[in-house]
């Protein structure tokens, strides 16, 4: 019983909406384009030594997207869309160019 005022018949229609309305951002996230000269996303939150140094180099708007670097994402972000709000397409795009170049 995960939400007593709930019956399982309601449960499972909230989960299947809640899931359609996922496939839906996601089905119309992979039509964005990304701009020419955009990075995309890379996992690495901390870099050490070389990789920091050459990180710093490089001017923000030329750097990759990295989780929890809210201010170069947001930067970047006002840069490339004009906006600084991210947007679900713009995460889903980036994580798809991600996945081409592996």
């Amino acid at each position: 019983a995960l939400n007593p005022g709930l019956s399982d018949v309601e449960i499972v229609n909230m989960f299947n909406r809640t899931l359609a309305v996922m496939v839906l951002l996601f089905a119309f996230g992979f039509t964005g384009q990304a701009k020419a000269g955009e990075k995309g996303w890379t996992w690495q939150i901390i870099t050490f030594g070389e990789k920091h140094a050459q990180i710093k180099q490089t001017p923000i708007i030329e750097r990759h997207y990295r989780p929890l670097h809210f201010y170069g994402n947001t930067v970047r972000r006002k840069y490339y869309h004009g906006t600084i709000i991210p947007t679900p397409r713009l995460f889903v795009v980036k994580i798809a160019r991600r996945q081409e170049t592996v």
